[in-house]
């Protein structure tokens, strides 16, 4: 290449047919120093000067010098590589360096382990002269390692030998020169020289060096195989094959390295053979050793520590350590759950971290019976790295639910008759709560308020919450109970809720209807006369029977008998009123035999029946009734009267006062009390029958305000008065009690007074409160 920088190659100086060659760069400065051709020469300055060394060439330009005083060869004139060697590439100069006074020289080859009086025999001086002007004697210049010994065979010769004084080294001084000097007997003394070169030899005394103790290096993780690290440096002060060194592992198996690192034999080279990772080992030491070649072998060990830098490589590691699942759903806020590790196998700030997971609000296992807390650690490295765990908390049960009821009262609707040990209801709970905490039992709560013959009644199984009656039950002697129920969990503590348990005895048709006096039921007969003038309608009779079961099971109607093909009289179905159905003739019986059936609306309907002998008289003045004949209290007429007299007032009082309130204050009957219970209601036929009880029994006697028929409904009397269920219109339409009633003509008061007298009868009542409401009907309540 063309460059001013460029070196020439290959200038050879030539000395004693020694080749010595020297490289520098064109176009240096004058009097640049090439080299020390003196030492290179091995000759001392004096020895230089003594010798005459010049410098000669074949080219024009004298472009090289030497020092004198030094033995520097340093340029002399301007070097041009493109002048001196056009359009090549290898440029040398050739040079060469001649002695004007040469001396003799031999050389002597001595082992550095040679030892000390080792004798080496000289060169013998030869002179022309003869006699005393021969050689007589040698000398040797000055030197610590070598001495003479001379010896003489009398005037014929005189010979030296070097003697070893020191243990040479060659290390030190590879090459001894020394120079004897033979001189004659005459006078003046003439002499003569000679170069004495002693070469050293090498032997393999000296070790390997290496050029540090401790080597330190760093790698950055994960890095490419092959990647240099560092090149080892040894040296040995040998030579030849005892300074060739061989630089190997030591200590392989046990840090298993030739898995990691690999070296060069030769180089010393380290490099990088496998996966080096800082999380698996952060730092290497790696022990190497120097061996030299020599016979025997000298070895040199050493020290390499690589430190390995770490990269952000690994994202950190969640672990979860003492989870605490389940946790108890009261648990204390600020209650440890579980111990939460992060580690981070990379180095700096990522480090080891822990952190707990607490609860920091009030747990409640029946809303939320599980958790997934999610944890995200992320490092602080670049790029930043990060991590999710799930942590699944189960929150335990404790007793922190009481068994609840479904409503705070439970009508149980029971048929009388039923067999003792019937279960006639199951109580259930619900709870919230798991396992023992939410197994209830049952038990009936006997306090101080409770009747002890309501829990005589029934029994309740602690375990299912079945209701067993104890007896079997009549309506007509009760029609409703109540007592209370207690359901317990097993929990620690147990916990407990309260339950109020209606029993409400549902009617059969058990009764057969009962006729009431003056006529008596099947077995007697009774008689009733007419006269042979009456037209048709004309009253005959009229048969009272009363049912003591309830509702349409007391519902009666009555039907007669007759034989076939007498058509003179008709009874009214709902009022039991024998009446005849046209006027008489000649052809008719003169008596009468009637039967009278008494049937209830009941499933199956069960009856009564009583025998009437009508018989026909000519004249009015004949007609003869039974009632003359009932003896009757005067007493008792005259409470009687005064009740009827007591209805009379307060109707008008009431109606009256009424009319004036009727624009602001409107009665209402609601269901809700009834409903509560749900108690059948007991009625009658609007065309005048009623219940019979032998119990105390609260009537109502209800009018609709366009009509004059009449409706008695019989309540059982723990119960507040309610509407009645069916309200007849003229014998005929039939309505519900949440139908409404037309309420056009005012109520006569008059009617109630007839009413109570032809329904009641002396002996079936002790007294009887009129209350009257003007809401689509009125009703007379009777206790």
């Amino acid at each position: 290449p063309n460059t001013s920088e460029e070196p020439l190659q290959n200038m050879s100086i030539r000395l004693f047919d020694i080749p010595i060659s020297y490289t520098i760069s064109e176009e240096v400065d004058k009097g640049t120093a090439v080299g020390n051709l003196a030492k290179d020469l091995n000759l001392s300055v004096h020895q230089l000067q003594a010798t005459g060394l010049q410098i000669t060439s074949g080219y024009i330009k004298r472009y090289f010098d030497i020092s004198h005083e030094s033995g520097a060869l340093f340029v002399s004139d301007r070097i041009d590589r493109e002048e001196l060697c056009p359009n090549m590439v290898k440029c040398s100069l050739i040079i060469e360096a001649i002695l004007s006074n040469p001396r003799k020289i031999i050389t002597i080859d001595m082992f550095e382990s040679s030892h000390v009086g080792e004798r080496h025999p000289l060169p013998v001086a030869h002179d022309a002269d003869a006699g005393i002007n021969s050689v007589k004697t040698y000398k040797l210049n000055t030197n610590e390692y070598f001495t003479l010994d001379i010896q003489s065979a009398g005037d014929r010769s005189v010979s030296a030998e070097l003697v070893l004084q020191k243990t040479l080294d060659r290390e030190k001084e590879a090459v001894i020169e020394l120079t004897l000097t033979a001189f004659d007997g005459g006078k003046p003394p003439k002499t003569g020289t000679l170069q004495i070169h002693i070469h050293v030899l090498d032997v393999n005394d000296n070790p390997p060096v290496f050029s540090k103790t401790l080597y330190k290096v760093q790698v950055i993780e994960n890095p490419n195989v092959g990647v240099l690290l560092l090149t080892l440096s040894a040296t040995d002060l040998d030579e030849g094959v005892n300074s060739q060194i061989v630089y190997s592992f030591t200590e392989r198996a046990r840090l298993s390295l030739e898995d990691k690192f690999a070296i060069n034999n030769n180089t010393g080279e380290i490099t990088v053979k496998g996966k080096i990772d800082y999380e698996e080992n952060q730092a290497y030491e790696i022990r190497v050793q120097a061996r030299d070649k020599g016979t025997p072998p000298r070895s040199a060990h050493s020290k390499v520590l690589v430190e390995v830098v770490d990269v952000n490589d690994n994202a950190p590691v969640i672990t979860v350590s003492s989870l605490m699942s389940p946790v108890k759903e009261d648990a204390e806020i600020g209650t440890a759950v579980a111990m939460v590790t992060i580690t981070d196998k990379d180095g700096g700030r990522n480090g080891l971290t822990k952190c707990g997971v607490l609860v920091t609000g009030p747990l409640d296992r029946e809303a939320i019976s599980m958790y997934n807390i999610s944890i995200e650690a992320t490092d602080e490295g670049t790029p930043a790295l990060s991590s999710t765990a799930v942590v699944t908390i189960q929150v335990s049960d404790v007793n922190d639910n009481a068994p609840r009821f479904p409503d705070a009262h439970i009508n149980v609707f029971v048929k009388e008759n039923i067999p003792t040990g019937t279960t006639i209801y199951r109580l259930t709970t619900e709870d919230l709560d798991l396992n023992e905490n939410a197994k209830s039992a049952y038990q009936l709560i006997k306090g101080a308020s409770q009747r002890a013959q309501n829990t005589a009644l029934v029994n309740i199984n602690s375990e299912t919450g079945d209701i067993i009656s104890l007896q079997s039950f009549n309506y007509e002697e009760l029609k409703t109970f109540q007592f209370k129920v207690q359901a317990t969990d097993s929990g620690v503590p147990p916990l407990s809720s309260n339950v109020t348990v209606n029993v409400l005895i549902l009617d059969e048709n058990d009764n057969n209807p009962t006729i009431l006096a003056p006529y008596s039921e099947l077995g007697s007969v009774n008689s009733e006369t007419i006269p042979y003038s009456a037209e048709a309608g004309y009253f005959v009779a009229k048969i009272r029977a009363v049912d003591a079961d309830s509702g349409y099971n007391a519902l009666l109607s009555y039907h007669l008998t007759e034989p076939k093909g007498n058509n003179l009289f008709r009874i009214g179905t709902s009022t039991g009123e024998i009446r005849t159905k046209r006027r008489m003739s000649d052809n008719d019986l003169k008596s009468h035999p009637l039967v009278v059936l008494v049937s209830d609306n009941g499933e199956p309907s069960l009856s009564a029946t009583v025998s009437i002998d009508v018989v026909v008289v000519e004249s009015t003045a004949d007609i003869q009734t039974q009632f003359r004949n009932v003896p009757l209290k005067e007493d008792s007429f005259s409470d009687l009267n005064l009740y009827l007299l007591i209805a009379i007032v307060s109707v008008s009082v009431v109606f009256l006062l009424s009319l004036i309130s009727l624009i602001a204050v409107r009665c209402h009957r609601t269901d809700g009390g009834f409903s509560r219970y749900s108690a059948p209601m007991i009625t009658t036929h609007p065309d005048g029958s009623w219940s019979y009880s032998k119990a105390t029994q609260q009537y109502d006697v209800c009018f609709s305000s366009d009509t004059l028929k009449s409706d008695v409904v019989v309540f059982p009397a723990p119960f507040p008065p309610v509407d009645a269920e069916l309200i007849s219109i003229n014998g005929g339409d039939t309505f519900t009690r949440t139908q409404t009633l037309p309420n056009k003509d005012k109520v006569r008061p008059d009617l109630l007074v007839t009413l109570a007298m032809k329904q009641l009868s002396r002996n079936q009542y002790s007294k009887y409160i009129i209350s009257l409401i003007f809401e689509k009907k009125i009703c007379i309540h009777f206790n």
